[in-house]
């Protein structure tokens, strides 16, 4: 017997890779603002209203990872042996993360780069990281026995998040030469030994 539901998942899954893919190439020949949606669904042979019925806005197709790689992150979290400290959990954590970005380099750079020349990408960027502090915040509290949010909980989630976003940022500005994880380390351990004394 085929599987019916695993069939439909995996052509779902087809057609917002290729719906995907399409985008990229158009933003990158085209520039994000210089292409429709209605290009988009052309050249990933679907009609445009089944654009919207996989990506919200045109600006989620550039972001389509970010669910995936916050999913990621908490559920490494989740495996961390009980006895680490919090920031120990998150830097781990966030390091596996990292090797992920590193072996999809060329993806990476693609999406990174149309977010730099799109304002509107940028903008949609910071507002799904604001979701994914919320939840790290959340994971973080219930890993520290906090029953609500505590300030310590969203301090550590977003240092955390800015340490992944400035390692990023200098991985691309320096053409990728320092490995990923290395430099998510790096601002981890800046981060926790004090920036004060810094100059």
């Amino acid at each position: 017997m085929i599987d019916e539901p695993g069939l439909r998942q995996r052509k779902k899954l087809q057609t917002r890779t290729r719906i995907e893919a399409a985008a990229l190439d158009l933003f990158e020949r085209q520039g994000f603002d210089g292409t429709t949606v209605e290009e988009i669904a052309g050249a990933a042979q679907i009609a445009p209203r089944t654009f919207f019925s996989y990506f919200p806005t045109k600006e989620d197709v550039v972001l389509a990872d970010y669910a995936g790689r916050l999913e990621r992150i908490v559920e490494q979290l989740g495996d961390r042996p009980p006895a680490e400290t919090p920031w120990a959990a998150l830097r781990a954590s966030f390091v596996v993360v990292a090797a992920d970005y590193d072996t999809q380099r060329r993806e990476l750079v693609r999406r990174f780069r149309i977010m730099a020349d799109s304002a509107s990408v940028h903008a949609r960027s910071l507002q799904l990281q604001s979701g994914w502090e919320d939840a790290l915040a959340a994971a973080l509290g219930a890993r520290m026995g906090d029953d609500t949010e505590s300030l310590t909980s969203r301090l550590l989630a977003s240092a955390a998040l800015s340490a992944m976003r400035s390692s990023q940022r200098h991985w691309i500005a320096t053409g990728q030469t320092t490995p990923l994880p290395t430099l998510v380390e790096s601002c981890f351990d800046q981060l926790a030994d004090g920036l004060a004394d810094l100059g």
